[in-house]
Order: C-alpha cells, then structure tokens, then sequence
C-alpha cells in the first residue's frame, strides 16, 4: 500500500470513529426548576433558580472512564455517594451533570444535593450551603443507560478555589457504576438516604473515586468562559499529591484567575489514565474511550467552551499495541483541532515528555516520540503549543525526565513537575478565535 493510500485509509477511518461518538453518548438536560420543599416541611435556604446575573462556566469536570469493578449487579443501591470536587472558580449559582454511560439499566436518583465543604477534604458542610437539587424541578430523576442528566441550577455562594460536596441516592440496584477512578480526591459513601447530612458523621466509607458525577457549573463573574484540558495520566495528575490539587490544571486554573492580564477563563480537567488518541480499551461503550471518541462529550458538551488544550499522544506510542507511525498520531490530533475549529474554538497543543526508564521505553519509541515533537513544533498540527517536552526533560539527556520534575516512575511529573508544567504555560495562546486553518 502506498503512503497517499495509507493516509486516505486513515483519513476514512477516523471519519467513520468521529460518526460513531457522536451517537455513543446521549446528552438529557433539564431546564431550571422551581424550588421545592425538604422533608419535615422545611424550605430549602436560597435554592430557586438563579436570578443573579453573571456567566455559566464549567468550574469542575472529569470524564466518565468505565465501569466499577464490583458494581455490576447492584451498583451503590441504599447508599448515598458523596463526591468531592475542586473548583478553580467561584459563582452564585450551581448545576450539576451525572452520567450512567457506562449502567446497564436506569440509575434511580431519589435524592441529589450541593454544598461547599466546611474544611479541604471533608464530608462536613459549611453552615447554611446545603441545597436540594432538582430535575426538571423534581427531586428525582431515572438516568436511562448510556445517557446523562443536568439538573436544576440552585442558588448557592461558592468561593473560588474550595471544595464542593455533591451528593446522591440511589434505593434500588443499577449497576454498574459510571466512574472515574483516578481522582487524586478521596470522596465518601454512607448507608440510606443521608443526601441533606451536614455533619458528615455517617460518611465513614471512603473512596479514592468519583462516581455518577460528571460535572459541576457555576454562574460566574469571575470568568467569561471556560478551558477544557483533554489529556492522559499526565493531565489526571496520577502521581500527584493526593487531595492536594496539585495537578498541573489545577495550577494553570490558579495563574488565570489571579493573572489580571490573562483570559478571564475557568479551567477543567478532562484527563484519562491511559488515554490514547487512536485506539480505545474494550467494551460497549468502550471503557477508556480515545480522544476521537469522547471529543465531543468531554470537550465541546462542556458548558461555554472557548479554547482547548490537548495533550494527547504518549500512550499511543508507549502502550501495546505501540503506535509508532508518527503520521497517523498527528493525523489524529489534527482531526481533533479539526473537530474545534468547526465549532470556532482555539486549540493549544502539547509536546510529548521523555520516559526513558520508564519499563514500557524502547529506543524506536523514542524515534516516534521525537517524530510527533517535530509535527507539533513546524505549527502544523494545532494554533499554538506548550513545550512541555523541553521544560521538563533532563538537558543532559533530553530522552528523561528531569530529576527534579520525575515523580520516579519516569513518565509522570512529581508535584514540582506539574507546577513547572503550568508555569510554562503562555497564557495569552489561550486568546483569539481559531484560524481558518493551519
């Protein structure tokens, strides 16, 4: 087969997975309700729809990766799921989204709520934020399998840069679980109905997940519009500190708010373990689904997008079966700014990172790695990128990470690593419209 056959072959391929994702994920929103009243007659503090004025912009968010090990029949019937969340920016006003993408059957939800943490990394609510949430102004809301749901918006005062707690409950079984299980945030589970708890008391599970939770909008007048990351480990933050938000978004997300200068933008984290741009890991739907697939879900379904930041490709190279056509993954990552600019957004790439000694590192790797690196720099592949290939790789030996960035396991950036990956970040490549083409 000739290299134009090859290229047409691929051309035709990802044409046809880019079909395919648009009907894999079916997207239910509901409009604002009316408020409604607690149980016991009690009147939920503040929680009609927003009448404030100001911006709806994604404040937290995390791709739904696969199904739960262990959930399969029962999923978390009788138990109320306490998620924590992080957000960059504050608002006057919350919404939520909740996937059963990967269920089986319908996810139940009785009961739904929101509220800022009392303290980081706590089950407890601050006093006075606890806000019933709702469906179509209904408590309840059924899920159908492989389909999402947003609810109401809610007035609630949220400050920047502080935790969030978003609960549900679920009576009857509805496995499996829809989940994203890199959260670097541990979150809590307690038995019944203990939705509007604020004591935090009866949360005495925890789990290093976030289950059913996909979303988090604010209405903001601290930001204008909203950043979506999509990336791999490097962007989940794996081997950051844990409940520490440490993530190298999570410092990109810190300098746009405090940067006068800057885009007034929010930031939101739509990494994946293991993501690849090509390939996807088994299943219907596919677990871990490739950046082709769940473009359009993780990245232009988030709320007021107006740039996006790719970092994608090394696990194309680096896992089985290896990717080492360096073409085809530019070709990918093309089509994904491709995919942006159809919907007038600017897209900032990023160049793959050494991991010579990382036990998956081969010397024809590496070739592909510096072959990817040098489509990536000619401007070719995306409007801007960040190179965070030279700020963190060794000078002395540009195939490693720097000591002082290596988390040890060669591939992923220790805390100092993903701060240094946010301070090389240009600020200003995240402003303008996309061009109309490369």
């Amino acid at each position: 087969m000739t290299k134009r056959h090859g290229y047409a072959l691929l051309a035709a391929i990802i044409a046809v997975i880019v079909v395919i994702s648009a009907a894999i994920y079916v997207g239910v929103s509901a409009d604002d309700g009316e408020d409604n009243t607690l149980a016991g007659g009690r009147t939920p503090h503040n929680s009609a729809a927003p009448a404030s004025t100001g911006t709806w912009v994604g404040a937290w968010s995390a791709s739904p990766a696969g199904s739960e090990p262990g959930t399969e029949v029962n999923g978390m019937a009788g138990r109320s799921v306490r998620n924590v969340v992080h957000v960059g920016v504050g608002g006057t006003a919350a919404r939520i989204t909740l996937s059963n993408l990967y269920g089986q059957q319908p996810l139940n939800i009785t009961h739904a709520s929101v509220a800022v943490a009392a303290t980081a990394n706590n089950a407890a609510a601050a006093a006075d934020t606890m806000r019933r949430l709702t469906f179509g102004g209904r408590p309840s809301v059924v899920v159908p399998a492989g389909q999402q749901v947003v609810s109401d918006a809610v007035r609630l005062l949220i400050p920047h840069d502080t935790d969030v707690l978003v609960t549900t409950y679920s009576p009857t079984p509805s496995g499996p679980v829809t989940y994203h299980p890199q959260a670097r945030q541990i979150s809590y589970t307690a038995e019944g109905d203990r939705t509007e708890d604020v004591t935090g008391a009866p949360y005495t599970w925890q789990t290093p997940y976030w289950r059913y939770l996909t979303a988090l909008d604010v209405l903001s007048n601290e930001s204008n519009g909203t950043v979506v990351v999509i990336g791999d480990s490097l962007t989940d933050g794996v081997t950051s500190a844990m409940g520490e938000n440490r993530r190298w978004t999570d410092v990109l997300a810190d300098r746009l708010r405090d940067n006068s200068d800057g885009p007034r933008y929010s930031v939101v984290n739509q990494g994946i373990s293991g993501n690849r741009v090509l390939a996807s890991g088994l299943g219907r739907p596919a677990e871990n689904p490739s950046g082709l697939i769940r473009f359009d879900r993780d990245v232009l379904g988030r709320t007021n997008v107006k740039a996006v930041v790719i970092a994608l490709g090394v696990n194309d190279i680096l896992r089985t079966p290896h990717q080492t056509d360096a073409s085809r993954i530019t070709a990918g990552l093309r089509e994904l700014t491709r995919l942006a600019h159809a919907r007038g957004l600017r897209v900032v790439g990023a160049t793959l990172m050494p991991f010579q000694g990382h036990r998956g590192y081969r010397p024809h790797l590496e070739d592909t790695r510096q072959a990817v690196n040098a489509q990536i720099r000619s401007g070719k592949v995306f409007d801007a990128y960040v190179d965070f290939d030279k700020a963190l790789r060794d000078p002395y030996n540009p195939r490693h990470l720097h000591s002082d960035y290596d988390s040890g396991d060669h591939l992923h950036p220790s805390d100092r690593g993903y701060k240094r990956m946010a301070k090389v970040f240009d600020l200003d490549t995240l402003k303008g419209a996309a061009p109309a083409e490369l």
